[in-house]
């Protein structure tokens, strides 16, 4: 069987996604000299989606730029030289068994969801993320598959203790290798893993129905490529089936619609080229004399005002019908540190999980419901169940489009998420006459935001006992949470962080 050089391409660019996924994590090192953001910060849809949403331009988008500069060019060869997920779905289509195509998803139906999430873009909820390919596959590894290996590995290590004993050692060097490379740096099991999963299985579920169905009637950033694409500079002949042959149709996954190519589904595979048996396929330049012109089907435009208006109506009326704060939970909405505006954070946060994976002290989680339906997938710091280290910058590191500014560790020490409380109803030394200092000893601020005073009390014995009762400097106390994370009382913390002031 002959490898394309199409093929090849996507082969590279997926060992190259997954190098970068595994080295996003700690290693033993404060900075991420390179990490996977890179696929976002070339991602047009994430481009198109901060420009409408934050009303400005970013430099760390500028590889986004100089995709869609060359897709202009070359036509939609992301979806078919590079995009992981369409590799992924490549490889697996063959064992797929296939079913009739399912109709509805045919036509316009991308279009709409396209226009309808850059609207709502344009009215300041970006939430395209949740439907960006390489979001998808990134937060599929992060909540689930990377999770679970690390699992398996270390559990499976141990397990072998008992089968061959010290003869595992002979072989300690392979597992020293991957804990030290590969595996994750810790375990975290993350909420919204198996959402995550049935959205990644979903889009391999659509392969029943039609080879690359998700990439031809669904994906938006392959939607605003396909769009892009019509302008390129390259087009291939012949512009529709060929009567005495038809066998293009078979090989091509996206572009023929019966009998004739569509320009912005045509992903640049060339399998039909490189499976032409009588050799007539080709990709001319434009302006290469005897260039064959496009039929008029090729050139028909591919959107109605009912779409354009549908979308506008649609994306208008969900950026305001559902909110990006919900008002009940609103106390406990602790974001990542550097974040300053919720709003401005919602505009610029891909919902890519990078922030997450490199967490040191899993202090960040996908957020289902604090922040309402559109913030679904954005990072919350849950301190019960972990705390932002003192001196970490890792998530500001990743973060692919700034919405968790990069700041020097001394100005992110400074950053605030929350302000802590204490309960007196339920703290130790308040509620059952008992001396508690652990908040106090793991408060990582040198002059401590929680103090103590001594007080004399009579316990329930009618003893005069000696207390040293807790309290917070707020104005000194970060919100790191590592006082609700080390309260020593099971269930609710004694101390806990709420959304407050900011420096």
């Amino acid at each position: 069987m002959r490898i394309t050089s199409a093929r090849i391409s996507q082969l590279f660019f997926l060992a190259l996604f997954l190098f970068l996924f595994v080295i996003t994590d700690y290693r033993g090192k404060d900075e991420i000299t390179v990490a996977v953001n890179s696929f976002f910060r070339a991602n047009p849809l994430v481009l198109a989606s901060y420009v409408f949403a934050v009303k400005g331009f970013t430099l760390l988008l500028l590889p986004a730029l100089l995709m869609t500069a060359f897709t202009l060019v070359l036509g939609r060869f992301f979806c078919g030289w590079i995009c992981p997920l369409g590799t992924l779905i490549d490889l697996v289509t063959g064992w797929i068994p296939k079913t009739a195509p399912i109709r509805f998803l045919r036509g316009s139906f991308k279009y709409y969801l396209l226009l309808t999430l850059l609207v709502m873009a344009v009215f300041s909820v970006n939430v395209s993320g949740i439907f960006d390919p390489i979001a998808i596959l990134i937060r599929a590894l992060t909540f689930f598959f990377y999770p679970l290996l690390g699992h398996s590995t270390r559990a499976g290590w141990s397990g072998l203790y008992g089968v061959a004993g010290e003869g595992r050692d002979h072989v300690a060097f392979i597992y020293d290798f991957l804990r030290d490379y590969i595996l994750p740096f810790r375990e975290t099991f993350y909420p919204l893993a198996f959402l995550s999963l049935a959205i990644f299985l979903f889009v391999f579920v659509l392969e029943r129905f039609e080879k690359r169905n998700w990439c031809r009637n669904l994906c938006p950033l392959g939607t605003l490529l396909g769009l892009f694409g019509r302008f390129s500079l390259f087009r291939r002949i012949p512009g529709r089936i060929c009567k005495d042959c038809g066998e293009c149709r078979q090989h091509c996954a996206t572009a023929f619609d019966e009998e004739v190519l569509q320009a912005e589904g045509c992903i640049r595979c060339m399998q039909c080229r490189a499976k032409c048996r009588l050799e007539r396929v080709g990709f001319p330049f434009k302006g290469k004399k005897g260039f064959l012109p496009a039929t008029r089907s090729q050139e028909q435009p591919v959107m109605s005002k009912r779409i354009l208006l549908g979308s506008v109506v649609a994306g208008f009326f969900l950026s305001k019908t559902f909110p990006f704060r919900n008002p009940e939970r609103d106390h406990r909405l602790l974001r990542p540190p550097g974040v300053a505006n919720e709003g401005d954070f919602l505009r610029k946060c891909v919902r890519c999980g990078e922030c997450m994976k490199v967490c040191l002290r899993s202090a960040l989680y996908p957020d289902l419901t604090r922040a309402g339906i559109t913030g679904m997938f954005m990072p919350v710091v849950i301190p019960r169940l972990g705390y932002c280290e003192y001196n970490c910058t890792l998530c500001g590191q990743v973060c692919p489009t700034g919405a968790i500014p990069r700041l020097p560790v001394e100005e992110k020490k400074k950053q605030v998420i929350g302000t802590a409380a204490i309960d007196k109803n339920i703290c130790l030394p308040y509620a059952k006459k008992l001396n508690c200092i652990v908040c106090e000893e793991h408060c990582p601020i040198p002059d401590k935001a929680i103090r103590f005073e001594t007080v004399n009390d009579i316990d329930y014995q009618g003893k005069i006992v000696t207390l040293k009762r807790p309290y917070i400097v707020d104005d000194l106390c970060n919100g790191c949470g590592i006082c609700e994370n080390k309260c020593p009382l099971e269930g609710r913390s004694a101390v806990e962080v709420f959304a407050g002031k900011k420096i």
